[in-house]
């Protein structure tokens, strides 16, 4: 009971942290950079989901976490891109923006993509998928928290700017302690499962960080605009995630669903801050 209260409310925090460090003029650059983030949100909603449908083509995995993996490529950035598109050096307002609104399309998006994802790779296993019940849960704890940590900022900015970086901490914490608790829940299974695991999300993460960083350059961005939208393809929203596949499973605990964005966790640090460096020594902030 416990996992099943604390899991959403960590979750909704985070979301929460994220329209927290909103302003009305991060939604602005829509219309000030109208190709950098159509082409973010193009990149995020359609082409990771179909970059991670080729991968699993080719590594082979288990029904339960094939699906997992697309429930992962199906959740937006969250915080933490927006973290180490500032640690890069890319463009964090462009970032901050595309997240959160990736985030809210994430409402419809994603319960859509969950009863295709389920009918592809468990088939007859499938639980059955609710849609309106996981877009009104989804709804609850990202759309809403976001839009309460608009509005505290709007009433109380000063505030607001005094405590974002303690705020982003909690979101963090919340964030490790939220995968840590995914992985302990699952530990044999996540032992069984990583040396499948492993190479598929590592090898899933390397590419689309290259390919975002490419179809930056091909639209003409300038390094730091290509850095974040590189990011903003190549990590996701593992807490995200995780609540996900709790959602679909519709049972206690944290399911087996959940073990590669569990994993995804830890292994998108190890691959994308090194990554990062590197892709801005060969694509020069400009």
């Amino acid at each position: 009971m416990l996992i099943e209260v604390a899991l959403p409310l960590s979750l909704a925090f985070i979301m929460f942290s994220l329209g927290y460090g909103l302003t009305p003029a991060d939604f602005g650059r829509v219309f000030s950079m109208p190709k950098a983030v159509l082409a973010g949100i193009f990149l995020q909603v359609i082409a990771v989901p179909v970059v991670a449908f080729l991968a699993l083509m080719v590594f082979e995995l288990p029904p339960a976490l094939a699906f997992g993996v697309m429930l992962l490529s199906f959740c937006p950035g969250g915080v933490t891109s927006n973290i180490l598109t500032k640690l890069v050096g890319g463009t964090v307002a462009l970032s901050i923006t595309l997240t959160a609104i990736v985030s809210l399309l994430s409402v419809l998006t994603v319960p859509l993509l969950i009863i295709w994802a389920a009918g592809r790779y468990l088939g007859e296993a499938a639980p059955e998928v609710d849609v309106t019940s996981i877009g009104i849960s989804m709804f609850a704890i990202t759309a809403v928290p976001v839009a309460i940590g608009l509005l505290v900022r709007f009433l109380k900015a000063d505030f607001a700017i005094r405590t974002e970086k303690t705020v982003s901490l909690i979101a963090t914490l919340l964030f490790v302690v939220i995968v840590a608790v995914a992985l302990i829940s699952n530990w044999p299974l996540f032992i069984a499962s990583i040396g499948q695991l492993g190479p598929v999300l590592i090898g899933l993460n390397l590419l689309l960080l290259l390919l975002g960083m490419c179809s930056a350059a091909l639209l003409g961005l300038k390094g730091s605009d290509g850095l974040c939208i590189s990011i903003e393809m190549g990590v996701q929203n593992a807490a995200l995630g995780i609540a996900v596949a709790g959602l679909v499973a519709q049972t206690g605990g944290i399911p087996e669903y959940a073990i590669p964005a569990a994993v995804y966790g830890i292994t998108m640090y190890i691959v994308t801050i090194p990554g990062m460096f590197l892709l801005r020594a060969v694509f020069p902030k400009g």
